[in-house]
């Protein structure tokens, strides 16, 4: 039996819009004050709002998440905090738009756990080979720029390869230093992006 609903958010920074996802919770019944929105990067969770969020849930309670990215970039610390909150502290979790991440206990509980950790760790898997292969075509193309002469002077950024690098940066994978490094850009350059890719995400 549920006791308490909760509902967490979280967006990058302040350019982004948090709309969709309040939106999300008020349809969803949940009291604003168990809504709990975090402004900060996904590549950790020393976040103070989800923080506060984890000290309040009691066992039995209902976490509603309207994506897995929101909880967190980093697939790996997804899978550790998922384990901490459902074993743990006992919550249910569902995640809206992946519906095989629901583990309330209706018909099968056992099973709807099982099937949701076994798709963390599919996804945790897939994550990292997917940041490993952005790493390795990164250091290919670089590779190759270098040998063809091309390495130097400023190239067009298609938002493609700017969103792998701004990824892979997000993540804490590489530095600022090294994203303006691959991309070929300056610092006011880079940030200015930056700052037009999250707010037309």
């Amino acid at each position: 039996m549920t006791n308490k609903v909760f509902f967490y958010g979280r967006i990058s920074s302040q350019t982004q819009s948090i709309d969709r996802q309040l939106a999300t919770a008020k349809e969803l019944g949940i009291d604003e004050r168990d809504i709990y929105i975090d402004t900060a990067s996904g590549k950790n969770f020393e976040r103070e709002q989800y923080q506060l969020l984890k000290r309040n849930m009691r066992q039995n309670d209902l976490l509603y998440l309207s994506s897995l990215d929101r909880l967190g970039r980093s697939y790996s610390e997804v899978v550790e905090q998922y384990h901490e909150l459902i074993n743990d502290i006992g919550i249910d979790i569902v995640v809206l738009d992946m519906p095989l991440l629901d583990t309330r206990n209706t018909d099968g509980g056992l099973t709807r756990k099982f099937i949701s950790d076994l798709v963390l760790q599919v996804l945790s898997y897939v994550a990292e080979q997917e940041r490993l292969n952005i790493r390795e075509r990164q250091r290919q193309g670089i590779e190759i720029a270098k040998a063809n002469g091309k390495f130097k002077g400023r190239k067009r950024i298609d938002r493609e390869n700017f969103a792998e690098v701004y990824s892979t940066w997000k993540t804490g994978d590489i530095t600022a230093k090294q994203a303006m490094n691959i991309l070929n850009l300056k610092p006011n350059t880079f940030y200015r992006r930056v700052k037009a890719f999250e707010t037309a995400s």
